[in-house]
């Protein structure tokens, strides 16, 4: 019932899913992260798709009197303030359950940013999963759903892969995508 009730959710707001996401195991980087609406419209998608994608989100989203919800939609919360073993931890849960797949905002911020956190990366890499981007085109009203892409044994060459698409994608208030250097 979720699942058609956000599918005509997503088509009343004029947007719709381009793409299919893999079957098994993988972490989702979502952006350009530009706005709040990118949130609102992640999850809308989230359950017109129909995969259960978790989220990690500011702890902040977590209290009362929302928290409840943010925990039921799938979202763990982090203290970017301090040190949280967040790579160990999400590797722990990809190994403990299956169908687990994480989504993340690689920018960590809707602020403009000059590089990208890293950790998505080092997730995938140490679960040995791949990574899904997902574009959030604003321009296009489309949640773009793109193929699986294995990590290597350059990540400069795949950071600048993955940058290379979201430079594509019409953000909510555009900005500049950051390059990657080592």
């Amino acid at each position: 019932m979720m699942r058609s009730f956000c599918q005509w959710l997503l088509a009343r707001l004029g947007w719709r899913v381009t793409g299919q996401l893999p079957e098994f195991q993988f972490v989702m980087i979502v952006g350009p992260h530009s706005s709040n609406w990118d949130f609102i419209i992640g999850i809308i998608a989230r359950f017109a798709v129909g995969r259960n994608i978790h989220f990690i989100g500011k702890h902040q989203l977590f209290i009362p009197p929302w928290g409840w919800l943010f925990r039921a939609m799938g979202g763990y919360p982090v203290n970017r303030a301090k040190a949280n073993n967040l790579v160990e931890s999400a590797v722990e849960l990809y190994a403990s359950n299956p169908e687990f797949c994480l989504a993340l905002a690689p920018e960590g911020t809707r602020s403009a940013v000059t590089r990208w956190k890293t950790g998505f990366y080092h997730i995938a890499k140490k679960a040995k999963v791949p990574i899904v981007c997902v574009g959030l085109d604003f321009g296009l009203k489309q949640v773009q759903l793109q193929a699986p892409i294995a990590t290597s044994d350059d990540m400069s060459a795949d950071m600048n892969r993955l940058l290379d698409y979201f430079r594509s994608v019409t953000p909510k208030y555009p900005k500049d995508i950051p390059s990657y250097q080592d």
